[in-house]
C-alpha cells in the first residue's frame, strides 16, 4: 500500500491576535502528532497566501485539514483547492477568549469563507468540526476522520475476490467490477468454486499438516467430526489460504450451498472462519458487498467482525438477534464456551463454527448496500452486544439497540435493504460516516 499522507493547514491573515493564534496553533500541532505521524505540520501558522503556495507547493495529501487559525478570506481556500487535490477536513477553532475586548481570532468567520468557496466548486463532500484543540469532542472527529480518509486510500490497493457466483435469490450480494472500482476503488476478480475443490482435492493429507494443526489449536471438538469430513475441511482450507495468498486478497466471497455439500460433500463454513481470524474478510453465500462491509469493519476495529441475518427480534429488550450457519471467526467465541465445532444446521455436515458470542459494550450494525442505481448507502446501527448463550444452531449474537428494535426493523425491510449484516465489535459510527462523505455514499442511520 502507498503511505498515507495529511496535510495540517493552518490559515489566517496576521492582523489578528498575534499571540492566540501562535498558542492555537502550537496546541493544534501538539493534538494532530499525537494522532498520526503521518499529518505534516508547517513550522508556523500559514497568515498569507504567499505562505500558503510556499508550503503546498509540490506536495500531494490525502487528508487536507483545513484550521481558521484566524480569519481568511476564501481566497485561501481557492488556493488550497487548486493545488491539492484530496479528503478535507474544514477545522474551525473556538474563539478562545470573550471578555468585551478584542477578537482574537474570527475563525468562524472564516470558515463560512471557506465553506461557501467549496460549495460553488462542487467539493461539497468534506468534514467539519468546531472547536478547540483540547475539545474532546475534536480529538474524537480529528481521530475517526483521519482512519476513515486512510482507510479509503488502502481500499485503493486492496483486491477482493468472488468465489462462485450468489445462489439463486440472492443476486442483492453479486459484486460488479465496475462498480467496485467506481464506488471503492478495488479490484475485484472471481473465480468458479469448482476450481478450488478440484485444487483442495490434489493435496495430500501431508500437505496439510500445518493447516491441520492450525484449525486444531483453535476449533474445539473437531475430533468430533468424521475423519473424512475433516480433511477434506483442511484440504479446502489450503486451497482458498494459497488463493488468498498468491492474488493478495484482503476479502472473499464464496459460494457455498449447495455446491460444497452435494460436489464436495464438505461444507466451506468452516474455511471461513478461520480466514476471518485471520484477517481476512471471508462472506458466505457470495455476498460480495457483505465482504466489502466485513473488510471496513475489521479494518477500523482491528479485529474480526460476525456476519449473519437478522433472524429475531425481542421488543421488550430492544435486540435483534443476528445469525449464521457457522462462519464466524473462533477469536468472537464467547469465553464460556470457546469456539465449538459442530455441523451444518440444515445439512447436518461438519466442520462448521457452533457458539454464541462474545459480548461488546460498544458494537455497530453495519452494511454496504446497493441502490437501483448501482450506487451505494451505508447501513449504521449502534449498540451493544449482550451476554447471551448460542440463540440458535450455527453462530449468534444478540444486539441490543440504541433505539426501538421493533421500529428499526420496520424501518429498514420498507427501506429495502438487504438480509446480510456485519456486527463490528466497537463503535465506529462516525468513522462510517466520515468514510461515506468521502466515498459519496448515503448515510442511512437507524
Amino acid at each position: 500500500m502507498k503511505e498515507f499522507k495529511a496535510l495540517y493547514l493552518p490559515i489566517g491573515v496576521p492582523t489578528f491576535h498575534r499571540e492566540s493564534i501562535q498558542e492555537q496553533f502550537e496546541l493544534s500541532v501538539k493534538l494532530l502528532k499525537s494522532i498520526s505521524d503521518q499529518i505534516e505540520c508547517p513550522e508556523e501558522p500559514l497568515l498569507s497566501i504567499d505562505a500558503v503556495k510556499s508550503f503546498i507547493e509540490n506536495k500531494t495529501a490525502d487528508l487536507i485539514i483545513i484550521q481558521n487559525n484566524a480569519f481568511a478570506h476564501s481566497e485561501y481556500a481557492s488556493e488550497i483547492m487548486r493545488t491539492l487535490d484530496g479528503d478535507v477536513l474544514l477545522w474551525t477553532l473556538k474563539e478562545p477568549v470573550i471578555d468585551g475586548g478584542r477578537l482574537r481570532l474570527n475563525s468562524l468567520t472564516g470558515a463560512y469563507s471557506a465553506g461557501n468557496l467549496m460549495y460553488h466548486l462542487g467539493k461539497t463532500a468534506f468534514e467539519y468540526i468546531w472547536g478547540s484543540p483540547q475539545d474532546k469532542r475534536v480529538i474524537s472527529k480529528i481521530r475517526s476522520t483521519v482512519k476513515a480518509s486512510k482507510l479509503k486510500k488502502d481500499l485503493k490497493s486492496m483486491t477482493i475476490a468472488s468465489i462462485g457466483h450468489t445462489p439463486p435469490g440472492f443476486g442483492f450480494g453479486r459484486g460488479l467490477d465496475a462498480e467496485i472500482a467506481r464506488y471503492f476503488g478495488m479490484s475485484h476478480i472471481a473465480i468458479e468454486a469448482r476450481e478450488l475443490m478440484t485444487k483442495a482435492r490434489s493435496f495430500s493429507e501431508e500437505e496439510c499438516t500445518s493447516y491441520m494443526e492450525n484449525a486444531q489449536e483453535r476449533m474445539l471438538n473437531l475430533d468430533s467430526i468424521p475423519r473424512e469430513n475433516v480433511i477434506d475441511f483442511v484440504r479446502l482450507y489450503k486451497a482458498y489460504n494459497e488463493f488468498v495468498e498468491d492474488n493478495n486478497i484482503a476479502a472473499v466471497s464464496s459460494r457455498c450451498w449447495p455446491d460444497y455439500f452435494v460436489e464436495y460433500g464438505t461444507p466451506v463454513c468452516g474455511v471461513l472462519g478461520m480466514l476471518n481470524d485471520n484477517n481476512v474478510a471471508a462472506s458466505c453465500e457470495a455476498d460480495s458487498y457483505g465482504a466489502l462491509s466485513m473488510l471496513i469493519g475489521m479494518q477500523l476495529t482491528g479485529q474480526s467482525v460476525f456476519f449473519g441475518d437478522p433472524v429475531s427480534l425481542d421488543m421488550d429488550e430492544s435486540t435483534i438477534t443476528f445469525w449464521h450457519c457457522g462462519t464466524a471467526a473462533c477469536s468472537l467465541a464467547h469465553t464460556k464456551k470457546g469456539a465449538q465445532t459442530g455441523v451444518h444446521p440444515n445439512r447436518k455436515i461438519g466442520p462448521t463454527m457452533e457458539f454464541g458470542c462474545k459480548p461488546a459494550e460498544k458494537a455497530t450494525v453495519f452494511r454496504v448496500g446497493r441502490k437501483p442505481d448501482g450506487s451505494i448507502r451505508f447501513f449504521i446501527s449502534r449498540g451493544e452486544v449482550l451476554d447471551k448463550e448460542q440463540q440458535f444452531l450455527g453462530t449468534s449474537l444478540v444486539f441490543q439497540t440504541k433505539e426501538k428494535s421493533v421500529d428499526i426493523v420496520n424501518a429498514s425491510v420498507k427501506d429495502g435493504w438487504e438480509p446480510h449484516y456485519v456486527v463490528a465489535y466497537d463503535d465506529i459510527s462516525e468513522e462510517l460516516k466520515t468514510l461515506a462523505t468521502y466515498l459519496n455514499a448515503e448515510v442511512c442511520e437507524y
